[in-house]
């Protein structure tokens, strides 16, 4: 895997303030406040997307999708880690092709193969025409491959462009986020630590599977995990 320095987003906190404790409030009700400011700190900071807002962020884990896909992490997708346990990215967003900015729900409807990719890694730009070969094959069946280039600067869609002609990479897309803040998602998660980081998404955005690092995508492993995930996207 290649991996590119990014910038941290922290936010410190002060948590040097001490508490004033006052004659006549009970036990009961000072823990009752600290419950109350957790709870609130939690809604405030641990749930919420980019923009503030709320996000549901997990859905109902499939058994059923983790089983008999696992059974097809064989071979040259040994590397896949079947999930299926529940797992969404409300909070990822990017620029689509048309130039809107859209998020995962864009794909919902079929299985989805998320690949996160960037013209400076050699892996990437490796199995790119890889997976142009498995959306050839199965674009038209219920399956996407949504490639978003991660370049950054002022260049960098002109160099995804580049690579992408000149690959002739005609039938994938050129999703892209030049913030670099959906990888920074994939990182704390710990989905990747590198590039290329690979989601496999259900029909309903949750995530079946995760993938760091580069697959042979078009092989023989790969197309029987595609098989089995689109007769599972049509029993759902």
């Amino acid at each position: 895997m290649s991996s590119q320095p990014s910038n941290p987003n922290g936010n410190d906190r002060d948590n040097g303030a001490k508490p004033v404790r006052k004659k006549g409030i009970g036990i009961g009700a000072i823990t009752a406040i600290v419950v109350a400011i957790a709870v609130g700190v939690w809604v405030s900071n641990g749930n919420k997307g980019g923009n503030g807002t709320a996000v549901a962020n997990s859905c109902d884990a499939n058994p059923e999708v983790q089983t008999a896909l696992d059974e097809k992490a064989i071979g040259d997708l040994a590397a896949v880690q079947v999930t299926a346990k529940g797992a969404r990215y409300d909070e990822i967003s990017f620029i689509h092709e048309n130039g809107d900015e859209v998020g995962f729900s864009a794909f919902e409807g079929n299985v989805t193969l998320v690949n996160f990719w960037a013209t400076w890694c050699a892996p990437c730009r490796a199995e790119m025409p890889e997976l142009e070969a498995l959306q050839v094959d199965y674009g038209n069946k219920g399956f996407t491959v949504a490639t978003i280039n991660l370049d950054i600067g002022d260049d960098g869609l002109a160099k995804a462009q580049k690579f992408m002609e000149e690959e002739n990479l005609s039938q994938l897309p050129l999703h892209r986020d030049p913030t670099f803040d959906a990888f920074e998602v994939l990182k704390k998660r710990g989905v990747a630590l590198g590039l290329p980081a690979t989601l496999i998404l259900g029909p309903d955005g949750c995530e079946w599977g995760v993938l760091a690092g580069p697959a042979a995508w078009h092989g023989e492993d790969a197309k029987a995990f595609v098989e089995t995930a689109l007769e599972l996207a049509d029993k759902s």
